[in-house]
């Protein structure tokens, strides 16, 4: 097998812009080189070549670096170019208007999910999220529906790296109860996470097929007031059933 170049410089660049993007505040070099363990030498070569490129912005005051105006117009047209979600959008509209709660469509990103659409309840009080918002991996339903694709060595590896973080009460920190709940999920072909990742949130997330290479999901999201016990069943049927039509209207597409 050939042993890929990581091209070390690149990976930190991108490590860098991750931080900057992270902080309300912007960060000075000397923060970067302390929160990422980079030397501040290296930090000032990589976030000048940034800053030429216009992807950073520095403070001339402050000293502090801030996502620049290029990283905008980049992940611009990367959103654009998801075309998939164009498809999604109509059947998303349509399940919002059954199950009377906002549905997230978004795609796997490494160790995050990231939305790249939503359509909102037309409740006063709804979940709401900003376009972009990344979702931990190992947080809520969309979580246990990626990983519940792995491979069984290979999620038991991920797992083993990746600590199981309570955010909750009612959050699995247990890793063999995780695993247990990820092969519900597989074998359901659904998720569910019942104040989980947000204390009186529920969700139900339903997986559309590889498309390219994105990985997406479609889920739903509500209070626990308004999205019961009682009505559960019928939202896990009626996203079910949203999935299969995304999926059913992508494979027509050339």
């Amino acid at each position: 097998m050939t042993k890929k170049y990581q091209a070390p410089i690149v990976k930190k660049a991108f490590i860098i812009l991750k931080a900057i993007s992270q902080s309300s505040q912007g960060l000075r070099i000397s923060e970067i080189s302390s929160i990422l363990d980079i030397s501040k030498s290296t930090v000032h070569g990589i976030t000048t070549a940034l800053e030429d490129q216009g992807a950073i912005n520095r403070d001339s005051v402050s000293k502090r670096y801030t996502i620049g105006i290029t990283l905008m117009e980049l992940g611009k047209a990367a959103y654009e170019k998801i075309d998939f979600k164009k498809t999604a959008r109509t059947i998303m509209e349509e399940l919002m208007e059954q199950c009377q709660e906002s549905v997230f469509l978004g795609i796997r990103n490494g160790d995050r999910v990231t939305v790249i659409d939503i359509v909102e309840s037309r409740k006063d009080f709804k979940i709401t999220s900003p376009i972009g918002t990344a979702i931990p991996l190992l947080a809520g339903a969309t979580g246990k529906l990626f990983l519940s694709k792995m491979e069984s060595k290979d999620l038991q590896k991920y797992l083993d790296s990746n600590h199981l973080v309570r955010l909750t009460p009612n959050t699995i920190t247990e890793p063999k109860q995780y695993a247990t709940e990820l092969e519900k999920v597989r074998e359901a072909g659904f998720s569910t996470d019942d104040e989980e990742y947000i204390s009186g949130v529920r969700a139900v997330a339903a997986p559309i097929k590889q498309y390219g290479g994105y990985i997406p999901a479609i889920w739903v999201v509500g209070f626990k007031a308004s999205m019961t016990q009682k009505k559960i069943p019928g939202i896990i049927e009626q996203t079910i059933a949203a999935a299969d039509r995304i999926n059913k209207k992508l494979s027509l597409q050339p």
